[in-house]
């Protein structure tokens, strides 16, 4: 099982942003993808999850051919399949640290504070549970979104700049805890990053351009 694209196209009218897309994620595996700034990153890592449709080409996630399926079966595939790290952290302002977290379990029907609490203590927020969003730092508010998608031990985690917005020692730290994490829920990482430090811990680099992908940074 793994993730599979084969000859993605991606256009905005007749602009093209990228083409001629082709890569393979293997379970366990740690890919970083890095390119100019334009070329499409953050939208790559948005098909790959079934949050954006593209123009030409093949996205598969566990034999699972996305275009085949509507917006309801991505979701649910997203559900329990994918963890999702925005750069801007997506937690919710009303909902304390702990009720972010639990999130995908609640849409997934299967709430577990037990599981919820050891995510927190994992990524070092023992007894911030309780905060709301705005009382915490960036690195603290990034530790949320990396406990919120890895609570449900999805396969699969795709990070957009995760460390983007923090100061060089915070990313890290930040980026310490997403590895730890992965590794230990035996998850595969695709890292979208402009961070050579981070691009450097991966597995493999992809260099995203307007026409492909290739090995190598």
């Amino acid at each position: 099982m793994s993730i599979s694209v084969r000859g993605l196209a991606k256009r905005y009218g007749t602009v093209p942003v990228f083409e001629h897309v082709s890569l393979d994620v293997l379970p366990g595996e740690f890919v970083a993808i890095v390119g100019e700034s334009g070329v499409g990153k953050s939208t790559l890592l948005n098909c790959l999850a079934g949050l954006d449709d593209w123009d030409e080409g093949t996205v598969s996630v566990d034999s699972a051919d996305l275009a085949t399926l509507g917006d309801e079966a991505r979701a649910l595939l997203r559900r329990q399949r994918i963890g999702f790290v925005f750069q801007a952290f997506h937690v919710l302002p009303h909902l304390d640290v702990a009720q972010n977290v639990a999130l995908p379990l609640m849409l997934l029907k299967a709430p577990d504070d037990a599981r919820v609490q050891r995510m927190l203590d994992a990524v070092g927020l023992q007894g911030l549970g309780a905060r709301l969003p705005q009382e915490l730092s960036g690195g603290q508010l990034q530790r949320v979104a990396i406990a919120r998608a890895l609570v449900h031990k999805p396969a699969y985690l795709l990070a957009d700049e995760p460390t983007g917005n923090l100061d060089p020692a915070t990313a890290m730290k930040v980026m310490d805890v997403l590895l730890a994490q992965t590794r230990e829920h035996g998850a595969a990482l695709v890292l979208v990053t402009h961070s050579q430090a981070a691009a450097a811990r991966a597995d493999r680099v992809l260099h995203l351009t307007s026409q492909g992908i290739a090995d190598g940074a």
